[in-house]
């Protein structure tokens, strides 16, 4: 055995695994199937514009010890995630809040907005909400449910509002105050000079490997070190013997304009069934640029298959049930330790992934030595 610990893939979960390992004296080999370290939160350089090239990936948490942690490889800015958005030629803030409300029916306080709200409330008499449509007409009343919820959600899901579980949409956020802050957390920024110098620090000294694809080289790689750390989808590591999970995937139109500023935010929603795009991200945003130039990117909200990449687990009772069985495989495997989204079949945003990543560093490396 060459290695103590073998990382599949190179993000966030097995960077830090990587990192902590190599601190303990443990030699690793961090191998990955794309081209580039970092995984989803990967930072490209074009035009001097640090473009996230797999969708807007703002850092925030309630967490002070995740914060402190990711602070040790980075400095972050202050900014704070306000998006857009945009129905037909009309402009709201999200998340839902008086500015919203405000720009909807010309209210002016919390209770006049939610004497709106329960006024349309009234009117449709949902008692127990069956799918999605319902759910988010009871929270938030039919005006905002349609122009700022039921198309966005209809793209970013590919199937019909009245099709999808309730259960999507019950912490969908609304707030009654004039704040624009969408995540509404302790701690928040983007780090500067983008996220892959972060990944950069982690994997400093540790051997990785790029274009390298775990199943393409198997056999080799299971005799190689003592230890997996696996970051792929779980399902494919035990070769789909109970069958595929499902997944959304995202496809992205990236191009450079020869302007300053092509649309003044970061993040524009696009909330209309007939855009095809669900948003657009101007990058030089998130670190205030500059430029002369700047570079946006069009999201497009992709059904999956295997030639393309998973972004979103499905987590219904369908996928959730099927992924049960495979953790059950996991958690009697002492030769692997699954991690990350697609490991864990779970959406996790970045503090998340931190979170999981320390508490096996803690398990594996920590509570052993």
């Amino acid at each position: 055995m060459k290695y103590k610990y073998l990382i599949v893939g190179s993000g966030l979960f097995g960077s830090i695994f990587a990192y902590e390992a190599n601190r303990k004296g443990k030699k690793c080999l961090v191998i990955d199937k794309r081209s580039h370290i970092g995984g989803n939160i990967y930072t490209e350089k074009i035009e001097d514009i640090n473009v996230h090239k797999y969708g807007a990936h703002i850092f925030h948490t309630n967490n002070k010890e995740v914060w402190q942690y990711i602070n040790q490889f980075a400095e972050f800015n202050r900014y704070t995630n306000s998006p857009v958005a945009r129905y037909k030629d009309e402009v709201y803030n999200l998340p839902f809040n008086m500015n919203t409300f405000n720009k909807l029916w010309g209210v002016f306080t919390p209770d006049e907005a939610k004497q709106k709200i329960e006024e349309e409330l009234k009117e449709v008499n949902i008692d127990e909400p069956k799918n999605l449509e319902e759910q988010a007409i009871k929270l938030i009343g039919k005006t905002i449910y349609e122009k700022l919820v039921k198309g966005y959600t209809e793209k970013q899901w590919g199937m019909k509002a009245t099709e999808l579980p309730a259960f999507i949409i019950k912490r969908l956020p609304v707030r009654f105050t004039y704040d624009n802050n969408y995540f509404n957390s302790e701690y928040q920024g983007i780090p500067k000079g983008g996220y892959t110098g972060i990944i950069e620090k982690m994997l400093d000294g540790i051997d990785v490997k790029l274009n390298y694809n775990f199943f393409e080289h198997r056999e080799e790689l299971e005799n190689i070190a003592e230890k997996i750390i696996f970051t792929g989808p779980i399902d494919e590591y035990y070769n789909y013997c109970f069958g595929e999970l499902q997944y959304r995937s995202v496809r992205f139109e990236t191009e450079v304009l020869d302007m300053e500023n092509y649309q003044g935010n970061a993040v524009v929603n696009y909330t209309e069934y007939e855009v095809p795009y669900t948003r657009i991200i101007e990058h030089k945003h998130f670190e205030f640029g500059t430029q002369p130039k700047t570079v946006i990117s069009r999201e497009y909200s992709d059904k999956w298959d295997k030639t393309k990449e998973p972004y979103y687990p499905i987590n219904n009772e369908r996928n959730n049930t099927l992924y049960s069985k495979y953790k059950v495989l996991a958690d009697k495997d002492d030769k692997v330790i699954f991690g990350g989204r697609l490991g864990q079949y779970k959406y996790f945003d970045m503090d998340k992934v931190i979170e999981e990543a320390l508490k096996s560093v803690k398990a594996e490396l920590w509570n052993k030595s």
